[in-house]
C-alpha cells in the first residue's frame, strides 16, 4: 500500500500539485456541455485560448501529454517510418511503447548533448530507400526532462525546424514544459513554436491543473486529430470542468514559473559549491536552467538516499545509477525549499 505524502515537501515531480481553492471554485462554476458535439463552452474557450497563445489555427484538449504526442506521431507518419528524436525522449522512453504499438514507427536518436545540431540530424536521417525505415518526423522536446530541463530558445527552434524542413521532415514539439522554456528564454510560446507543424503542451505539470494537455496545429490537422482522439478513447463529454482548471492555470500560474526556476537555481549553487570540495558529487543542471535538477553522490546509494530524505519529510525520485531528480512547482514555498536545500546538502555531505 502506498504511503500518504501529506505534510511532505514533494520534489518528485511538478505533476503532484493539487488545485488551489480558487481553481476548484472555477471548476465548480464551469459552463459545460457535450464536448463530442462541440457544445462544451469551457472546452471551446480553452482550445481557442491555447491556439491563440501559440499563434496556430486550432487546438484539441486531450487527457494527457502522451496522447497528444502519440496523435501527432500517428498523423505525421505512416507505418514503417522512423522518427528522429533526442535520446531518452519522453515519447520514446516514457510512453509505454505507444509509437510502435499504435503507429508502427521506430526511432532514430541523436545525443541530447549534441543540441540537435544540423550534423546530428543529418546523421540520424534516413532517406527513402528500399532497405531503410524512412525518416518522416522530427520531435523536439522543449524542455527536455532527462537533460535536466535543458531548453531551446527561439533561434535554436527556428534553426532545427528549418533544417528539418530542408530534409522534408514534419516537426512536432513535445512541449509538456514549453511554458518553462518561454519563461527561461524571455520569449513567447508563439515565438518558440513558429516553425513547428504541431505542439503538445501540458496543463498538469508546472501550471498546476489536475488533468489535461492540448495538441496544437493547423485546422485540418486538428480535425483529423479529433477523430484519432475518439478512436483511442480520449473523447470526453462534460470535460469543461477539467478545461476550466486549465484556463485558470493559464491565466494565473504561468507567471509563477519563474519562482520555480529561482528555487532550483538556489539548490544548484549550493550543490556546485559542495561538488568543488567533493569529487564524488555530480550535478546535471543547465545554466540557465528551469525547474529540474539531477544530482548524485554515489552510483549505488540512490534508493538509500531517497529513504533518508523521506525521514526528513522530503520526497525525491531515484532515476537509476544514483541520480536523484529535484523538480520544483508552485506548491513548494521559499521556506520549504530553503529547508530542503539545507537537508540535501547536509545529508550528501556525509
Amino acid at each position: 500500500m502506498s504511503q500518504s505524502t501529506e505534510g511532505f515537501i514533494d520534489l518528485r515531480s511538478d505533476t503532484v500539485t493539487k488545485p488551489c481553492k480558487d481553481m476548484l471554485e472555477a471548476m465548480m462554476h464551469a459552463p459545460v456541455g457535450d464536448d463530442v458535439y462541440g457544445e462544451d463552452t469551457s472546452v471551446n474557450e480553452l482550445e481557442q485560448k491555447v491556439a491563440k497563445i501559440f499563434n496556430k489555427e486550432a487546438a484539441l484538449f486531450v487527457p494527457s501529454g502522451t496522447m497528444a504526442n502519440q496523435i501527432a506521431i500517428a498523423l505525421h507518419t505512416d507505418h514503417g517510418d522512423s522518427v528522429i528524436a533526442e535520446e531518452e525522449s519522453h515519447c520514446y522512453l516514457y510512453e509505454a511503447g505507444a509509437a510502435a504499438a499504435l503507429s508502427g514507427v521506430q526511432f532514430q536518436f541523436v545525443p541530447w548533448s549534441a543540441g540537435f545540431s544540423n550534423d546530428a540530424i543529418d546523421g540520424a536521417f534516413k532517406p527513402e530507400w528500399m532497405h531503410y525505415s524512412t525518416s518522416k518526423l522530427l520531435v523536439i522536446e522543449n524542455t527536455h526532462n532527462r537533460a535536466a530541463g535543458r531548453f531551446f530558445d527561439k533561434d535554436q527552434m527556428q534553426r532545427i525546424s528549418s533544417h528539418a524542413r530542408s530534409l522534408d521532415l514534419k516537426v512536432h514539439c513535445d512541449g509538456a514544459r514549453i511554458w518553462n522554456a518561454a519563461v527561461a528564454t524571455g520569449t513567447s510560446e508563439a515565438d518558440l513554436s513558429s516553425g513547428l507543424d504541431s505542439i503538445a503542451c501540458c496543463f498538469s505539470k508546472g501550471l498546476g491543473a489536475p488533468v489535461g494537455s492540448a495538441l496544437v496545429g493547423g485546422a485540418d490537422f486538428i480535425e483529423k486529430a479529433r477523430k484519432i482522439r475518439k478512436r483511442w478513447g480520449g473523447a470526453m463529454r462534460q470535460s469543461g470542468y477539467l478545461a476550466q482548471a486549465a484556463v485558470f492555470a493559464l491565466d494565473n500560474n504561468r507567471q509563477k514559473l519563474a519562482t520555480d526556476h529561482k528555487n532550483v537555481k538556489k539548490l544548484a549553487v549550493e550543490l556546485a559549491s559542495l561538488a568543488r570540495a567533493h569529487d564524488n558529487i555530480e550535478i546535471k543542471y543547465p545554466n540557465p536552467g528551469t525547474n529540474l535538477l539531477y544530482f548524485r553522490s554515489d552510483k549505488n546509494n540512490g534508493d538509500a538516499l531517497v529513504e533518508k530524505f523521506r525521514e526528513r519529510n522530503i520526497l525525491l525520485n531515484h532515476l537509476g545509477e544514483g541520480w536523484l531528480r529535484v523538480v520544483t512547482h508552485l506548491q513548494v514555498s521559499a521556506d520549504q525549499m530553503d529547508y530542503a536545500i539545507d537537508e540535501i546538502c547536509r545529508l550528501i555531505r556525509k
